[in-house]
């Protein structure tokens, strides 16, 4: 049997953080701050860990960096939970590489956006896939990230990929529970897929359309509380599902601090260095949050408990 169809038997349901990358310096990577990290999701109680997405800031690190952060991860979780790794890159080879690397350190499974910069067609983001799949020696979960790459996954492309077995799965980050519930419908074909939501305001309502848990970006500096929420919907406690939402929005206020879509990254990075986890700094171009913002993440901590 071949190394893919061994490991596409993966499944994943709960919660799985899309980890940041801590650094202490430009192209360094935060070694201590990782074991933190990892510890304090891996004990919060999160299925698995998602890293070099969004959230780990991935286009912007160097490619030593990266295969640095994989290597570091897989032999800090020893095999503790499955390492899901993202090998987004606009060149189809390095990509590739990436994946190479990923299966040679251990990991589980890869993660894949469409290709950005260069929008690609619905076609030729099909054959990009059929003819990379083959390539990635591990299994593949699609990511659909259309605010920031400018193109989705559509759905009729998802249901021509569901034929090729190493594909186990989607991670949406569209925020479209219309579109959300049309992945999860391709699991009448695929029921072996995966299909978890990344908003993470919206767990209570993707579990309902039949989703399988969540990338959830607060997961870093709270996977207690996610994995409460998570564990409450599949239990069918909606009472406790609803309590815990309500402080997931609260919690959500953090990222209402700053400007732009690197606000996100800066306020999870920010609430780490907060309760002590790994520095706030963020790979270049973005800034640190000042003072008064990191104030702000503060004052929003306490009010959920974190600190």
């Amino acid at each position: 049997m071949s190394t893919i169809a061994q490991s596409s038997k993966l499944s994943l349901q709960g919660i799985v953080p899309p980890l940041v990358t801590p650094l202490t310096a430009r192209d360094t990577l935060d070694h201590e701050g990782l074991e933190r990290l990892l510890s304090h999701v891996i004990e919060g109680g999160v299925s698995a860990v998602f890293i070099l997405g969004t959230t780990g800031e991935a286009p912007s690190l160097s490619y030593r960096l990266r295969r640095e952060m994989i290597a570091e991860t897989v032999r800090i979780v020893e095999r503790r939970i499955p390492v899901l790794v993202g090998i987004a890159d606009t060149a189809f080879v390095e990509t590739v590489n990436l994946a190479q690397y990923a299966a040679d350190c251990g990991a589980d499974a890869t993660v894949l956006t469409t290709p950005y910069y260069f929008p690609a067609g619905q076609t030729e983001l099909t054959s990009y896939v059929q003819n990379i799949a083959p390539q990635i020696p591990l299994p593949i979960m699609l990511y659909n990230m259309p605010g920031l790459t400018k193109v989705w996954y559509e759905i009729e492309t998802l249901r021509t990929l569901s034929s090729i077995p190493s594909i186990i799965g989607v991670k949406d980050s569209s925020g479209d529970l219309d579109y959300f519930g049309q992945v999860c419908q391709l699991k009448l074909d695929r029921p072996d897929w995966t299909v978890l939501l990344g908003p993470e305001a919206l767990l209570q309502e993707a579990h309902r359309l039949g989703g399988d848990g969540g990338v959830n970006g607060g997961a870093n500096v709270m996977p207690e509380l996610f994995v409460q929420c998570y564990n409450a919907l599949r239990d069918g406690d909606e009472a406790t599902a609803t309590e815990r939402r309500e402080l997931i929005l609260e919690f959500q206020k953090i990222y209402e601090v700053g400007k732009y879509a690197s606000r996100h990254i800066k306020a999870t990075k920010s609430a780490l260095s907060l309760i002590g986890i790994c520095s706030d700094l963020p790979a270049d171009p973005f800034h640190p949050f000042l003072a008064p913002q990191r104030e702000r993440v503060a004052e929003v901590l306490r009010g959920v408990g974190a600190l």
